[in-house]
């Protein structure tokens, strides 16, 4: 994500609740078998996607050689130039997201080509060796990153849907990558005997002026689907550091309750 296209952003908040956060593998994707012709990305090239993520603030911004980052998304500067000894030519062209950007009157965050993909894994200490990456890898790799993130934001508004009276049009303000810091609820999970999540993002979105953290697991969801691009299960939910937040989980916990209770009902009355 980086430089804003001018379109103009249309605000939506779905009336249907959150997926499960309870059940991660029952959110986001659905389905994520192959459709018949394999994953086309391998999970070597998903290592690489998720090296590109935002990375840690803390971790970059002191560095002289990464101080020039977007502190909003932790990325470079754009830079649609190739790389020396780049094996390939990238494309330059960027996919406008449907994510409406804070501090901005009707603008969207704007998806990293491939190129400037590329040149951001670099500067992030990934090497290209022979057999690795190849040219179409990194046009599916931009298709995965893609999906995700639009997954992620639908998931965020139908969040924010409960407070719909208070912010029609919620925006992204900032976001980070924590792959190496598990949230409390996945480590719990994993306790279980569940698989920790392969990355994890914190998103700060913007509700009408009020910031509103948001907590999301990425969970592998097995071969990547060829025409949707997608095969992470996501886990969205507001981050429990509020007691607007935790209010928020407990209302929807106990409205899932509810609606598995009167599920079997409705079921037997036909």
């Amino acid at each position: 994500m980086g430089i804003l296209d001018q379109n103009k952003v249309k605000c939506e908040t779905p009336n249907s609740p959150p997926m499960d956060p309870a059940h991660p593998h029952s959110l986001a994707f659905g389905s994520m078998g192959s459709s018949g012709g394999g994953c086309p990305v391998d999970h070597t090239k998903r290592q690489a996607w998720r090296s590109e993520c935002p990375a840690k603030a803390t971790d970059l911004v002191n560095d002289p050689q990464t101080a020039d980052l977007d502190p909003t998304n932790m990325m470079p500067p754009p830079n649609q130039l190739p790389a020396p000894g780049q094996p390939f030519p990238l494309p330059i062209e960027r996919v406008t997201s449907t994510i409406p950007k804070a501090g901005t009157e009707n603008e969207h965050w704007v998806y990293p080509s491939p190129q400037m993909f590329w040149n951001a894994m670099l500067r992030k200490g990934w090497q290209w060796k022979e057999g690795d990456i190849e040219q179409k890898d990194m046009n599916a790799i931009i298709n995965i990153h893609n999906a995700n993130n639009e997954q992620a934001w639908r998931e965020v508004l139908k969040w924010e849907a409960l407070h719909a009276t208070e912010c029609l049009c919620p925006k992204l303000k900032s976001f980070s990558g924590k792959a190496q810091e598990f949230s409390p609820r996945a480590r719990f999970r994993s306790w279980l005997g569940y698989e920790l999540p392969f990355d994890r993002h914190d998103w700060i979105i913007d509700r009408c002026g009020k910031e509103i953290r948001y907590v999301i697991d990425y969970y592998d969801g097995g071969p990547v689907d060829k025409n949707s691009f997608k095969f992470a299960l996501l886990d969205v939910r507001p981050a429990m550091d509020s007691f607007e937040n935790v209010w928020d989980r407990m209302k929807v916990t106990y409205r899932r309750w509810r609606f598995q209770e009167e599920e079997p009902q409705h079921e037997k009355s036909h």
